[in-house]
């Protein structure tokens, strides 16, 4: 058996015959597992292999169906037989197999084997049997992604480097003209590749081609001009030089200078590059009079090019589409305070200075600011006396200021920048007249009446990302140091929320703090209640920044703002912010969208915002004793959004728990279209989720917080392996200080269940034991039905017969008793599950039969899908084959309405297993 990546990625059996891998997702995943064969692979970095950063909504079904039917081929075509096999690790998966198999794993051991030998006709016979191997380009046949395309290239390179070392062993044995042929072809594919073409050249030079290898020099360094704009490199350089020295004796001293003249002595640097640094320096104009007894000045206002500037490639080019076209046009970068609006602004306006000869104008108008704003007024004088108005001739009246500042501008190249603008109002007086300047803004709040009046163009500043937060940190702290701890120095960026402020104050802190590292500093601020004290140096800080923004802002988003205190995570909505303040719904959207407009939270949706970190931990400082009762309104506003929630998540099902006594009534629950829309919620609120249960037990309300975690079975179902066993075992907590055995119960089988599916048997089972009981105690029929259940199907993956059995038919005895019709089915399905597994299928078929009797609507289709399926399996083993296929035809059929992939792909596969009988 074979497998192949060097080339189109595919699988061959031992007699060399495809196997139908099927679409290129599946191809992909395959080339994800064979790149690091016997190495468990994550779910969340194939998912990113498959689908990049933006996944859809079923990305997790629809991979595990993948992984399915792979399992399915390679089983079908007698891998195990040659020890393959794919395995499921918790949240991974893994290809298990010998590395031997996999053509990517001989071709790297021949490319070792080759560089350790002595002779070069040994390793010329390895590389090229390495080589040989390769039948395309490097992972062809599976989808674009970075990752993908990152493996690829990196395969490419290998062949590269195996191509070049072929050609040094060759011309170490004297074949050069071989050499340069093994050579040829690849630099006519890689014709920027400089390495390449320097040892191309200097073989064509050993075998007496000289001229032919300067060819390839002049050809190269033009590619590299027109598409590139850079010089040739040292390896392409030296071979240049190289060649030449061949052909004349041992260079002698080098000649005295020559008489310096442009015309006779070129210039170290490319004649483009100095005529872009003389189209760069400012030029002194002569402009028309404007005034008698004045000379038109070039004023040069803006501050120095700010340091350690990163990033920012897209918002620069923005600014250049903004500021290119329209009469005078304005531009106006807008973002949260200590975004780095006026660093952005400031580095463009360097930038693009040759752009404006005639002058940059720069005031820093204090819109956000502990000292009073500048009026129009005072800045109009500041710049008519930049423009070279003489204080005696200074107008009288701010509008002739105004009049005569239009009039000067008119027909000039000018560059005025207003920083720190509060709102429109404060800038009109200050455009100018010319329509050939340009205005560049920059203020907290949006604009919308400049945007709407005078044709500004918005710049939104966002936080940097990831990469450009610790490249701020390297400019700022060294580049050794970060490179010293880069999981730190990511961890730092994320805790800063990669707000440049934040980034430059922490730096600032580790600087007079050398010995400390990056380590330790971030897991200082990672303790919410310091962070923001952290990023605090003298007179700078984050919390500081956020004060002057909180004090402008309009009243009611002043006072929506000091209620968000009490909020638990980073989502939230216009329902969750009417609970905090106790206001209508309405009142919330307006408080809302102020609050947006200074960019104190982030709109991503309808009726839906961001509120990052650290401005949530300002929030926190001014609430305290503000609104007592704000957190309880959150936490019982959450608890009738999970019951939503649950009721579209798992419809028909019964809640398993009800609202704690004195719950308050909600005003804007959310609704939900369906099991879908409610598990995208959770996923989107899980964080935020897990901070309310966190806070409710930190406030000692444990009826609300254990209620809260039991109310998120419907994602925990859905995404079992993803790390849920700390939130349970806090749900567990504070139902044993609530002194609630059901709800304990509860807790426990869930709890059970998922240390189960992480492959944790023994502690589960220590969980699933207890919970019956507890259950029976308090009369709680439903959650004792469910915790023989969950604790039967544990002793069936152990192998466990009669107890299992047993159990299931207590628990489908109590739940027909009590009328529960959901668990009836649950029931009716393990014991399916149970008859198949011991060889008993008559009854398994009757109890998959009775179970699909009661699962029509209300209750959810997968239930009904799985149920089918079991029922096929039975049916099929009982000889009833006809029966069998109808039964998988309707699931397959309903799972698909459904959009349930994995049960649709189970289908297919007993389908596709009946079928091969």
């Amino acid at each position: 058996m074979e497998f192949r990546v060097l080339g189109a990625v595919s699988a061959l059996t031992d007699g060399g015959e495809q196997i139908p891998l099927g679409p290129a997702m599946r191809r992909s995943l395959l080339a994800m597992l064979l790149l690091r064969p016997n190495t468990a692979v994550g779910v969340d970095r194939l998912t990113e292999a498959l689908w990049g950063e933006e996944p859809p909504r079923h990305s997790r079904t629809v991979l595990q169906g993948h992984v399915s039917r792979l399992r399915a081929l390679l089983a079908e075509h007698g891998a195990p037989a040659y020890g393959v096999e794919l395995v499921t690790q918790g949240r991974a998966y893994l290809l298990r197999l010998p590395e031997s198999l996999v053509d990517a794993h001989r071709f790297e051991e021949l490319l070792q084997l080759a560089r350790g030998q002595r002779d070069p006709g040994d390793a010329v016979s390895m590389l090229r049997e390495a080589l040989s191997l390769w039948q395309g380009p490097a992972l062809a046949g599976t989808v674009y992604s970075t990752l993908l395309e990152t493996a690829a290239h990196m395969l490419q390179e290998l062949r590269l480097a195996a191509v070049e070392e072929l050609a040094d062993a060759h011309g170490r044995l004297g074949e050069h003209g071989t050499a340069a042929a093994v050579l040829h072809t690849e630099a006519i594919a890689n014709p920027l590749r400089e390495s390449l073409i320097a040892v191309l050249m200097l073989a064509l030079g050993r075998a007496g081609r000289r001229s032919e290898a300067l060819d390839w020099f002049h050809r190269t360094r033009r590619l590299l001009a027109d598409q590139l704009g850079i010089d040739p490199g040292a390896a392409l350089t030296d071979a240049y030089t190289a060649l030449l020295r061949a052909d004349t004796p041992q260079a002698a001293a080098a000649p005295a200078p020559a008489p310096t003249s442009s015309a006779l002595v070129p210039s170290s640097e490319p004649q483009e590059t100095r005529r872009a640094q003389e189209a760069r320096e400012p030029r002194e104009i002569s402009a028309p009079a404007v005034a008698p007894h004045h000379i038109a000045a070039v004023p040069q206002l803006l501050p120095r090019r700010p340091g350690g500037f990163t990033g920012r490639k897209d918002e620069l080019a923005a600014l250049d589409r903004a500021t290119a076209s329209g009469s005078g046009p304005i531009a106006v970068i807008t973002g949260s305070a200590g975004v780095g609006k006026t660093s952005l602004a400031v580095h463009w306006a360097h930038h693009r200075r040759a752009d404006f000869p005639d002058g940059r104008l720069f005031v820093d108008l204090h819109g956000y600011s502990a000292i009073p704003a500048r009026d129009s007024t005072s800045v109009l004088r500041e710049f008519l006396l930049a423009l070279g108005v003489p204080a005696e001739r200074m107008p009288g009246s701010p509008d002739a200021m105004g009049a005569h500042y239009r009039d000067l501008t008119s027909g000039r190249r000018l560059l005025i920048v207003l920083d720190n603008a509060r709102g429109s109002e404060q800038i009109r007086p200050l455009l100018p007249g010319g329509e050939d300047c340009v205005t560049l803004v920059t203020s907290r709040d949006r604009l919308g009446g400049l945007v709407a009046s005078d044709a500004a163009r918005p710049v939104p500043l966002a936080e940097l990302p990831p990469a450009h937060s610790t490249a701020l940190l390297s400019a700022v702290l060294g580049p050794d140091l970060v490179a010293a701890e880069p999981e730190a120095a990511a961890r730092l960026a994320e805790l800063c929320d990669g707000l440049p402020l934040a980034l430059r104050v922490a730096a600032a802190r580790l600087v007079t703090r050398p010995h400390g590292g990056l380590a330790a500093f971030a897991g200082e601020l990672a303790d919410e209640h310091s962070r923001l004290d952290l990023l605090n140096v003298e007179d700078t800080g984050v919390a500081a920044a956020l004060g002057l923004t909180v004090h402008h802002l309009p009243e009611p988003a002043r006072d929506m703002f000091h209620r968000l205190g009490p909020h638990t995570g980073a989502t939230l909505d216009t329902g969750t912010a009417a609970a905090l303040a106790d206001c209508p719904p309405g009142r919330a959207t307006v408080a809302l969208d102020q609050l947006a407009a200074a960019h104190l939270v982030v709109e991503t949706g309808p009726r839906s915002y961001v509120l990052h970190d650290l401005v949530r931990l300002y929030a926190r400082t001014l609430a305290p004793g503000h609104d007592p009762d704000a957190l309880l309104r959150l936490l019982d506003h959450r608890l009738h959004t999970l019951l939503a929630a649950c009721a579209a998540a798992e419809p028909g099902s019964e809640p398993c728990c009800t609202l704690p006594p004195g719950a308050r009534h909600s005003v804007a629950v959310r609704t939900f279209t369906g099991r879908q829309d409610a598990l995208v919620w959770y996923s989107a609120e899980r964080d935020t989720l897990r901070g309310a249960v966190e806070a409710a037990a930190a406030a000692g309300m444990h009826d609300r917080a254990w209620r809260l975690v039991l109310l998120q079975w419907p994602l925990i179902l859905w995404q079992v392996r993803d790390g849920w066993v700390p939130l349970l075992e806090q749900g567990l907590a504070s139902a044993e200080l609530d002194d609630d055995p059901g709800a304990q119960s509860r807790a426990r089988a869930l709890l059970g269940w998922v240390l189960s599916e992480e492959g944790r048997p023994e502690e589960a089972l220590v969980q699933l034991e207890h919970a019956p009981a507890l259950a029976a105690r308090v009369g709680d029929t439903a959650g004792e039905a469910t915790a023989l259940i969950n604790l039967a199907v544990e002793l069936m993956r152990h192998g466990g017969r009669e107890r299992p059995r047993d159990l299931l038919a207590q628990a489908l005895s109590l739940a027909e008793r009590a009328g529960l019709t959901e668990t009836v089915t649950l029931a009716h399905l393990h014991l399916t599950h149970h008859f198949l597994a011991v060889g008993a299928p008559h009854e398994a078929a009757d109890h998959a039969m009775r179970g699909l009797a009661l699962a029509a609507p209300p209750l959810a289709a997968p239930r009904r899908v799985v149920l089918r399926t079991l029922y096929g399996k039975a049916l099929a083993a009982t000889g009833r084959t006809g029966e069998a296929v109808r039964q998988l035809d309707d699931a397959i059929r309903e799972a698909h309405a459904a959009d349930y992939a994995e049960g649709e792909t189970e289908a297919r596969l007993v389908l596709s297993v009946l079928a091969n009988r």
